[in-house]
């Protein structure tokens, strides 16, 4: 599907609002939020607040993870009447780890407009002041606040070469950075906290180095973690050998199973069908011992 972004129909604007410092919001950001007709936002408070200090004055409709479904079906109705729509979140631009992704594909899928204006977001000035190589970087976002989830995710991520960049809440920090150092080993990291705010700072250092202190700090959080400079090649591997090495490491066979045929690009079944033939043949030359 082409989509000619200006063709003179009403769109849907993804507008990037300041992560702390309301001065960094950019002069078509203010333009686009006087244009629209309707504001989707996040937190009606939060927004209010933004365009209180800019004195835009327009109707502000709640939009947020437990009514994205709701609003979907009203937002392509209003814009097949000719209204122009902005979409904001609380803070940075919308959808990178927030509301708006159900409400950008519901528009997309009724061939009707959808413009992302460039902005601020937390990740890239959290990586491009962390001193970790930054030209090949994953942007991760949260991982998952269950533990044994969170491990089984790092696990998958162990052996990438490229940076990682992570977002984290501040009750989650200590175990998350227990969790990095325990599954990708003592690596070096930057944590940047309250970014673009008057209490901005950044801590860079091992990780095993910035655990005590992780209780202490307040915010939220951008973690940015060097890549494996170490990674193994399995080439010279068998698959029965492979999917071992991550279940003695603790992980679930069938987790295990499954990176494997992810990192080798094959078949899960096949992976299956090898790892538990070499098994099986394992327990019978065992018992002919």
């Amino acid at each position: 599907m082409r989509q000619s972004s200006y063709d003179g129909r009403a769109s849907l604007y993804l507008i990037p609002t300041p992560i702390g410092n309301l001065d960094d919001i950019t002069i078509r950001a203010l333009n686009t939020l006087k244009m629209v007709d309707i504001i989707l936002c996040e937190d009606t408070r939060e927004t209010g607040k933004l365009l209180k200090k800019y004195d835009i004055k327009k109707r502000l409709v709640s939009c947020h993870e437990f009514n994205e479904e709701k609003v979907k079906s009203v937002v392509v109705d209003d814009l097949k009447n000719g209204l122009n729509i902005g979409l904001v979140t609380d803070q940075g631009t919308p959808i990178i780890s927030d509301p708006g992704y159900i409400v950008v594909k519901e528009v997309i899928a009724n061939n009707l407009n959808v413009i992302s204006l460039p902005g601020a977001t937390a990740f890239v000035p959290a990586l491009t002041s962390s001193g970790i190589y930054p030209s090949q970087f994953l942007f991760y976002g949260f991982l998952n606040a269950k533990d044994s989830k969170q491990k089984t995710e790092l696990q998958s991520l162990k052996n990438l070469k490229c940076t990682m960049i992570f977002y984290e809440a501040p009750h989650r920090l200590k175990n998350t950075l227990t969790n990095m150092l325990n599954v990708l080993g003592d690596r070096n990291i930057s944590i940047s906290r309250e970014i673009s705010k008057i209490h901005e700072e950044i801590l860079r250092d091992k990780i095993s180095n910035l655990i005590d202190v992780a209780d202490s700090l307040k915010g939220e959080f951008v973690l940015v973690v060097d890549g494996n400079h170490d990674v193994v090649d399995y080439s010279e591997m068998s698959i029965i050998e492979h999917v071992k090495l991550y279940v003695d490491d603790g992980m679930d066979e069938k987790e295990a199973i499954k990176l494997v045929a992810k990192e080798r690009q094959i078949a899960k079944s096949i992976v299956y069908k090898e790892y538990h033939l070499g098994k099986w043949l394992d327990e019978i030359d065992s018992r002919i011992g």
